[in-house]
């Protein structure tokens, strides 16, 4: 028998104080944005975002709207901070997601390049990506390559929350280019590989070369090797950051920093749109410089202030920030602070127009 569609409107309708919560904070609900996006804003803003409030929102989407009444294609709950018209930049997407516990985020894939940056998160937290379960434990990373099937399953007791970051306004506004979308026919994919598949393939030992077996080639196959699946645990990354930190000079700008490398080539970017590193300020302000392309921050943890042309944005553990292009900037901490910084530079480096310089004085 025919099923009628229910009316997602009715189901998706937030309480009068979830609405208040993002409309004074500047967010939406992922369903509301992805409809919108193919404008782009000429002179994004420098901007922040609060975690009192991004928890207030995120805490109020999740109380309002289960997983299962979201619209087919689309069911995950973000609260997506807003600075360009459909997103934090004009180039880079940043969501805060929440699985609540025995919830799943159904399988699907895409076009669009993304990541998982956990912010709270336990072991039976996991990402299903190509395959493999990752846990998603406090500030690991994990991939989710072009076009690999992925879902979220919150196998926990508690609320699980991170950042997704895509390259969707990139693509969508800058390149008015489709996005390329696919559900899967499950809720859950398959899994089909052991725990530490993709690491044991792109630690120190790789897979020997193999000769083409004459297929066709798949989509989004371009002039590099593709970044694959991986989990970036942030025990290993912190503990590089500080052994750099003991034994190497800082940079005057960045103060000490790893970048996310593709664990295919081993080198910088992690996507061919998009560069993430994690940084470690210690020895007070940096020196002020300016660039052309954006960048957006996440505080992993501690305190400070990021100075913007003559704004001082004072931001704490788990807030979110955006450094427009070619605003001269610098930042402050009050005393110890790790950042995990996202940028568009490699597109600009891609063309050859990337140019960074300081302020004359």
């Amino acid at each position: 028998m025919a099923q009628t569609e229910p009316d997602t409107e009715e189901l998706l309708e937030l309480s009068s104080d979830t609405r208040s919560i993002l409309e004074r904070h500047d967010l939406r609900p992922l369903w509301e944005v992805e409809d919108d996006m193919g404008t782009t804003r000429q002179d994004p803003e420098a901007d922040i975002w609060k975690w009192e409030d991004i928890q207030s929102a995120i805490d109020g989407i999740e109380r309002d709207v289960p997983i299962a009444d979201l619209p087919p294609g689309f069911q995950r709950r973000v609260a997506v901070p807003i600075n360009a018209p459909n997103a934090i930049s004009n180039s880079i997407y940043v969501g805060i997601q929440t699985v609540s516990p025995g919830e799943t985020a159904p399988s699907h894939r895409h076009s669009a390049n993304a990541l998982r940056f956990t912010i709270d998160g336990s072991e039976d937290m996991k990402t299903v990506v190509a395959g493999e379960e990752f846990p998603m434990e406090n500030n690991d990373l994990i991939t989710t390559p072009q076009w690999e099937w992925h879902d979220h399953v919150n196998d926990s007791d508690e609320t699980a929350a991170w950042l997704d970051v895509l390259d969707l306004p990139f693509v969508l506004d800058s390149l008015n280019a489709r996005q390329v979308f696919e559900n899967h026919e499950l809720e859950r994919q398959p899994v089909t590989k052991t725990q530490g598949y993709w690491d044991s393939q792109y630690g120190r030992g790789r897979p020997a070369d193999e000769k083409s077996d004459g297929s066709i080639p798949g989509p989004f196959e371009g002039n590099r090797e593709a970044t694959p699946p991986y989990r970036f645990g942030w025990d290993e990354m912190l503990e590089s950051l500080r052994q750099r930190a003991e034994n190497d000079d800082p940079d005057r700008h960045d103060g000490y920093s790893l970048a996310y490398v593709n664990p295919a080539t081993g080198k910088e970017p992690l996507f061919p749109t998009m560069s993430f590193r994690a940084q470690l300020l210690n020895e007070g302000p940096t020196d002020a410089h300016f660039h052309n392309a954006t960048e957006v921050y996440f505080v992993i943890e501690g305190e400070g202030a990021t100075h913007v042309g003559d704004e001082a944005l004072e931001w704490g553990q788990w807030d979110v920030f955006v450094v427009p292009p070619n605003e001269t900037h610098h930042h402050e901490p009050d005393d110890e602070a790790v950042l995990l910084g996202m940028t568009d530079r490699p597109v600009f480096e891609a063309f050859n127009l990337y140019a960074e310089a300081e302020p004359s004085s």
